[in-house]
């Protein structure tokens, strides 16, 4: 049986009630409906005067250097003179966003001067519409520093009004008028682009123009710029800005991608003047030498007297001609490597060198490549920072390890060059041994005669080299082709205004509910039926008394029609369920208490034995709360008279002694008062005289009912709770805590108390408007005269006017 009733609990605790915390939301409706409207309204107002964000995207393709172009055509594929191979995508997106390049666009668009319109509610701007336009005369670098804010009222269709932003002095200006202000030379003209708006009148809406430094815009744009790679190759670029004004925006990023261009065609040319330059020093030079060999073979020849020789060694020739061909080429490669060797001794600042000169060493052709990739990668830093920049100064240190690393292998090169230059000498020496009936004459010759061949090959290889340099100049294909101009999508980003007024709706209607949330989960207080359900599942549950309105007596008289009487009598019947017969024909003994103090245990006692009495029947109360009396304030008995703590303490004392009669309103209920208040009541109690009382009392009346002291505080009413056939346990709503129901189930369990029900007492029913089911009663007054129209339609009917 005991595990029976465990289970029990166990499940009534764990029962929750869905429709009835729905009810406890459902009361405050009213608070529901106003946060659910306010929320909807300050969504309006939000979207209604928040300036929508659009979002505007451009694409665009980096071009391939390797692609073909008109430069490739060459007999060497020249185009190859101009590529930068080891600058991909990723350092392509860094210089999209490169300060410089992007102060550069705003400098150009004068997007750090903006004009507003202002309005009655909001400012907004106009973007290449308004009707007045700032010119400076003060330098750009001035303009590009400077940050104000000033205020254009016109006056007429050729007059203003200036006044600087928090100030309150103002000035009246013509159009055209030199303007001083700080240190800003300006003068107003009208716009005369035939993009402006409204025409500039007095009745215009004041115009303010705002100066912003220029790299803290370009900043922002850095912030708001979004450089994302898309398609299959990875290789075009998506350009995105999210901001107020569209057409600003897709100025912005045409003229970025145009910039960009712009940039990475000045890097080509860049690279190409420089080879020019050089391949011009080493013509000049190579022109000198080849004048100095001509004339050497001319004087040779003169004085010697010999006019052809080519006869004579046509079989020398013939056995020589491929050692000839392999020193050629030697000889070419050592000038051409001693050329770079030149170049780089005579370098002080770290330049460019000429790449792809037909230098046929893998190691050094690769080596000045990535030479001028870091070189062009270290002049564009150092647009935005110093030498002193950590980013140049590592940059530089692999250009110095680089360079180091290229003369090691230049040195390494020509010396094996010379390496093989002396063995194909040593083999054409070996040679010449075969033809020693040929004179010295012959040998000199030829030896001239080679270094004259070798001189004019170099001399024709270089002019060609120019040639093709001038054209990959004057042919520089573009670094990147746009896909798609700047567009901008219609819809706007931010706000969203059906999310935002959803949003708005949600967030009204929840802040009221988790007030209401916050409010219920701090309170800890019975206020209605259903927050006795722990208790009830164990204990009857037998009745509700209203709280007594202002005005309303807290005593009920003889045929009171009152809600407070209703409320008595369904208590009334309810105990007779209770209330067994007797078979010795005595009296019911009824104990009220409670758990403390306060919670009406003696206004339950006392108008509980009134309405007993209303049916004739014969009835005592007895004040056995000896420590803290109260049952005298519903009487006119004095507290001197003697009571219950006197009959116990004086055994001479009779029972007729201490029962007073009293008849107030028609109502015959025989009182016996608490008595003076004794040092001992518990001692008090433990003899026999309170069974003696109650014993003649219950043969005397039909109901005897002892308003008890509070079974927390005090072991008084434990004593004598077997004295009782019925105890009526009292709650308070709004005043008895809700973990304090455990206690009487615990005495209920102990069977501590006989006849355990309980009332509940104080109940507002003003607050519960909806379900009588859980808790919230109809109320009472059924049937009694013309009903009141109901606070739910008084509501509707007139809901500005209080119910």
């Amino acid at each position: 049986m005991e595990e029976l009733n465990d289970y029990n609990e166990k499940s009534e605790a764990s029962n929750f009630d869905l429709k009835a915390e729905f009810f406890k939301y459902l009361t405050h409706w009213k608070w529901l409906v106003l946060g659910l409207l306010l929320g909807g309204a300050i969504a309006y107002i939000y979207n209604r005067y928040t300036i929508s964000e659009f979002y505007t995207e451009a694409s665009m393709i980096i071009v391939n250097d390797q692609e073909k172009n008109v430069a490739s055509a060459l007999p060497s594929g020249g185009g190859s003179l101009l590529t930068i191979d080891d600058s991909g995508l990723e350092n392509q997106i860094v210089t999209l966003q490169s300060k410089s390049l992007i102060e550069a666009v705003v400098a150009e668009l004068d997007h750090n001067i903006s004009y507003f319109i202002e309005g009655n509610v909001i400012t907004v701007e106009a973007y290449k519409s308004s009707p007045v336009v700032i010119d400076f005369i003060s330098p750009d670098s001035i303009v590009h520093q400077s940050s104000k804010s000033i205020f254009i009222y016109p006056n007429s269709a050729d007059s203003f009004r200036l006044e600087k932003e928090n100030s309150e002095n103002s000035s009246i200006y013509k159009l055209g008028e030199i303007i001083e202000l700080d240190e800003l030379v300006f003068r107003i003209e009208h716009r005369n682009d035939g993009s402006a708006g409204d025409s500039f009148n007095a009745n215009h809406p004041p115009i303010n123009i705002r100066i912003s430094p220029l790299r803290q815009v370009a900043n922002n744009y850095i912030a708001r710029l979004q450089i994302a790679q898309k398609g299959r190759a990875k290789d075009i670029l998506s350009l995105s800005v999210t901001q107020e004004s569209s057409r600003k925006s897709e100025d912005f990023l045409n003229n970025l991608m145009f910039n960009f261009n712009q940039k990475g065609i000045e890097d080509k040319r860049e690279v190409a003047e420089n080879t020019t330059a050089f391949i011009q020093e080493r013509l000049e030079i190579i022109t000198r030498e080849l004048d100095s060999v001509e004339g050497g073979m001319a004087s040779f020849k003169r004085e010697n007297q010999i006019m052809d020789v080519t006869s004579g060694a046509a079989k020398f020739q013939s056995r020589y001609s491929s050692v000839e061909e392999e020193l050629f080429a030697l000889e070419t490669q050592i000038e051409l490597i001693r050329s770079v060797q030149e170049r780089l001794a005579r370098q002080e600042d770290y330049s460019l060198l000429p790449s792809d000169i037909g230098i046929e060493e893998a190691g050094i052709s690769g080596n000045i490549t990535s030479y001028n990739t870091l070189v062009l990668e270290r002049n564009a830093f150092l647009d935005n920072a110093t030498t002193e920049n950590p980013v140049i100064e590592r940059i530089s240190r692999q250009l110095d390890s680089l360079k180091a690393n290229l003369i090691r292998n230049i040195e390494n090169s020509i010396n094996s060059l010379i390496i093989r230059r002396d063995e194909l000498t040593e083999r054409g020496q070996v040679a010449q041994g075969e033809f020693s009936v040929f004179p010295g004459l012959e040998q000199g010759m030829r030896g001239i005669a080679r270094q004259q061949q070798i001189k004019e090959q170099l001399y024709l290889f270089l002019l060609q080299r120019r040639e093709e340099a001038a054209i990959s100049f004057a042919s520089t294909s573009s670094v990147a082709r746009v896909v798609d101009p700047a567009y901008t999508v219609n819809e706007p980003v931010d706000p969203k205004p059906w999310l935002i007024l959803l949003g708005g709706f949600l967030i009204g209607l929840l802040i009221p509910i988790l007030v209401i949330f916050v409010k219920n989960f701090l309170d800890t207080k019975v206020h209605h039926k259903g927050d006795l359900q722990p208790l009830i599942n164990q204990v009857p549950f037998i009745g509700e008394v209203p709280r007594i309105a202002a005005g309303q007596s807290d005593i009920i008289g003889l045929n009171d029609r009152s809600p407070l009487a209703e409320s008595f009598r369904i208590l009334r019947t309810n105990m007779a369920y209770l209330v067994q017969k007797k078979e010795d024909g005595k009296g019911e003994v009824i104990f009220v208490t409670s758990t403390i103090k306060g919670e009406g245990k003696t206004f339950i006692s006392y108008n509980l034995s009134r309405t007993f009495a209303s049916t004739n029947k014969k009835v005592l109360i007895i004040g056995a709360d000896i420590r803290n009396p109260k049952l005298h304030r519903y009487t006119e008995k004095l507290v001197s008279d003697k009571g219950l703590s006197d009959y116990l303490y004086d055994y001479d004392l009779t029972e007729e002694e201490i029962i007073l009669s009293s008849q107030e309103e028609g109502l015959k209920v025989d009182i016996v008062l608490s008595g003076s208040i004794p040092p001992n009541p518990a001692e008090l109690f433990m003899n026999d005289r309170m069974k003696k009382l109650l014993d003649f009392a219950a043969s005397q009346y039909d109901y005897v009912i002892v308003d008890t002291a509070p079974t927390m505080i005090v072991t008084d009413t434990l004593l004598i709770s077997p004295l009782a056939d019925t105890t009526v346990y009292v709650t308070r709503a709004e005043h008895t805590e809700k973990k304090l129901l455990d206690f009487p189930k615990d005495l209920k369990k102990q069977g501590k108390l006989k006849g355990l029900a309980i009332i509940l007492n104080d109940v507002d029913y003003s607050k519960f408007s909806y379900g009588a089911k859980y808790g919230y009663s109809y109320g009472y007054g059924y049937g009694y005269g013309q009903d009141e129209e109901s606070r739910f339609k008084r509501f509707f009917r007139n809901p500005f006017k209080r119910s």
